[in-house]
């Protein structure tokens, strides 16, 4: 323990915070380390798989990119070396192991993800799912379960289905709660005539899915939503009014991505709300700018907002945390490790608010004490905390993590 952390933790300590319990807090948050940034969101479902369709983009060619499910392994457990506290793996569909073979989407089993759940076992890492409704040729046309046609309906119903009993399957095997996500990238580059039918049809389709029964011991499932995206600038059918009222309507969990929204909506003013009327939320941490462009998460405010929102809203048990970001302009265990050391960072920031002190402030209508309060969190020795967290966990400096970072790309990377 060092003397500056020591400082810290007096200061901190005069607010009625303690930093030991603070940390302990921190840490045991899970965050959903999401295995799509280490290969541009490719899969691996054949050897000469191409992406086609569901609005799906990748920008960068930085050298390096996993290329088989062995080089993804290796690269996560890579990243996993930078970032502190408890961590899950978060699965696409498209990630199994197949053999080489091609097998349909509608035909995936558990054993083509038994081998990812040994490995998780063996790292003591949960894993949440998710159903692939994209980079297919069903979905080259940008509709999947709101499709007109309904033999292609049916695939993608049947996709949904099969995944859910995957899911179910992993939380068995490992005796946790996977978390399903269900984001369907279906809509109209331009004006639609008619913006009922597609979400009549969506609903129809997820009703069928979701009429299977599986343990929620085991798999809860969860619906996204998103304002627009690549090929379906002025009509997404999933919307966040369809999703929040389906979700409200069947008692699913709602999933808020911080890039599916307008570039001034916030999705820390949505939480409170949708904790009143959702079981539970899935969040999906990513960074747009200017548009749903998945930049890697940094220290921001808009990230601060959103774990300070939680940890007042007392929700840490009830918010599910995983990450999507997906940046091929630099090295990707650097995206992986910075992106998730952000949230991390924000947790533990928001545990160290004095919100006690605001609140009693709020009550007694002072709101000068209040914002005074605010402000005054904003300077306090937080850096001495997140260090300190750092070195319990052996986890590298930031200096430090570049250097072997850099070094693992010269060795391993660069040699691919």
């Amino acid at each position: 323990m060092s003397n500056v952390y020591k400082s810290a933790q007096e200061k901190y300590a005069k607010y009625g915070i303690d930093t030991e319990k603070v940390i302990k807090t921190a840490l045991s948050v899970p965050l959903s380390m999401h295995c799509w940034q280490g290969d541009d969101v490719g899969g691996f479902e054949t050897p000469d798989a191409e992406l086609s369709g569901g609005g799906i983009q990748t920008t960068g060619n930085f050298p390096g990119k996993a290329r088989n499910v062995a080089e993804l392994r290796a690269d996560i457990d890579e990243a996993a070396k930078y970032i502190p506290g408890k961590l899950r793996l978060n699965l696409h569909a498209i990630y199994g192991e197949f053999g080489g073979k091609k097998v349909e989407r509608d035909q995936i089993d558990f054993s083509h993800f038994k081998g990812w759940v040994d490995w998780c076992k063996s790292r003591k890492m949960g894993i949440d799912f998710n159903p692939t409704f994209f980079s297919h040729p069903l979905a080259a046309d940008g509709f999947t379960l709101s499709h007109k046609d309904r033999k292609v309906r049916k695939f993608w119903i049947d996709h949904g289905i099969a995944c859910r009993k995957i899911a179910e399957k992993i939380g068995k095997a490992l005796s946790d709660t996977v978390i399903t996500n269900f984001w369907m990238p279906d809509g109209y580059k331009d004006l639609p005539a008619d913006r009922l039918a597609p979400r009549k049809r969506m609903e129809e389709s997820l009703d069928e899915i979701f009429a299977v029964k599986i343990n929620k011991k085991y798999d809860k499932d969860s619906v996204e939503c998103k304002l627009f995206g690549i090929g379906s600038e002025s009509y997404v059918v999933g919307s966040h009014e369809f999703f929040m009222g389906y979700a409200v309507k069947n008692n699913t969990l709602l999933t808020l991505d911080s890039g599916h929204f307008h570039p001034t909506e916030q999705i820390a003013d949505k939480i409170s709300s949708m904790l009143l009327f959702v079981p539970e939320i899935l969040l999906h941490v990513s960074r747009g700018v200017r548009w749903d462009s998945d930049h890697i998460v940094l220290f921001d405010d808009a990230t601060n907002a959103i774990m300070q929102e939680i940890v007042r809203c007392g929700a840490l048990n009830r918010v599910h945390i995983g990450m999507d970001f997906f940046d091929a302009s630099v090295n990707r265990i650097t995206a992986w490790a910075l992106g998730m050391r952000s949230a991390r960072k924000c947790i533990l920031a928001a545990l160290l608010d004095p919100v006690a002190q605001m609140r009693k402030a709020e009550n007694a209508w002072d709101f000068g004490s209040r914002l005074a309060l605010m402000e005054e969190a904003k300077t306090m020795p937080f850096a001495a905390v997140w260090d300190e967290l750092c070195e319990r966990e052996n986890i590298p400096s930031g200096l430090e993590m570049i250097d072997s970072i850099k070094a693992y790309e010269r060795d391993v990377l660069l040699k691919r």
